[in-house]
């Protein structure tokens, strides 16, 4: 793929056929979609303005962004159904590719397909890949020096840039420790997340764990199984303490 870069901000031409809807309505519908990248951790899709099948009407908002310039906001408007402010472009970008592009909030809109299969909570980077497989290695979760976990049956996911997620079977978690939490969250490669709390020695530790009990197709390996964050818990992999990643869940 080739590039368009400036400070922080990436662009590169998409290959998939990108559709959105507002109400089972198309909003826009693209083979020529823009990754671009404005978070370091994953991409936003920018779309062709010849290929937006809805109506853009202007609103009185405006942005100003230094990588890419102001931006002028747009309510979303299709079949009698109205998304206040959910797009907006950047007409005289100083990145040539976002000139004639529009860019849609992405909780604004109902549904969202790469090709025919719906994504969730963000476009999947064409960077990131997802490995999980089984492990015999022996896993020991510790807080504080209580162990909470022990397991000799992992599922190791391997996902590009974050470290290793050692997924146990919930029977090899201390269960008389775990709280329900009412927190969810929503990833493209592996779908909702439920998450628990540790009660340990009398404290709260709030979601440090979280389960997938009906991930996506192709995570399909963790269901039902738990993790805990690397960057907040002691892990004992085969007997050798590992130090605490620092990334942006530390």
């Amino acid at each position: 793929m080739s590039d368009d870069t400036r400070g922080r901000v990436r662009v590169e031409p998409g290959l998939k056929r990108v559709r959105a809807f507002l109400g089972g309505a198309p909003v826009f519908d693209t083979v020529r979609p823009l990754y671009v990248w404005e978070h370091p951790s994953y991409p936003a899709y920018y779309i062709p303005r010849a290929d937006v099948l809805a109506d853009l009407e202007p609103v009185d908002r405006r942005e100003h962004s230094p990588s890419r310039g102001d931006a002028a906001f747009f309510d979303v408007v299709v079949d009698g159904r109205r998304a206040p402010a959910a797009a907006w472009a950047y007409p005289e970008s100083p990145l040539a590719p976002l000139r004639d592009a529009v860019r849609f909030e992405w909780a604004a809109l109902d549904e969202w397909l790469e090709e025919d299969e719906p994504v969730y909570g963000h476009p999947r980077s064409p960077y990131t890949r997802v490995d999980i497989l089984p492990s015999s290695r022996r896993i020991q979760v510790a807080i504080d020096g209580i162990e909470v976990a022990d397991s000799d049956q992992p599922r190791i996911l391997f996902e590009t840039g974050l470290p290793a997620r050692y997924y146990l079977p919930l029977s090899h978690v201390r269960s008389e420790l775990l709280r329900p939490s009412a927190t969810r969250s929503l990833c493209p490669y592996k779908g909702w997340a439920s998450y628990f709390s540790l009660e340990v020695a009398g404290h709260l530790y709030e979601d440090y764990v979280w389960i997938y009990r009906t991930p996506l197709p192709e995570s399909i390996r963790i269901s039902g199984l738990v993790a805990f964050y690397n960057e907040k818990v002691d892990i004992t992999v085969d007997g050798e303490l590992q130090e605490r990643p620092r990334t942006v869940f530390s």
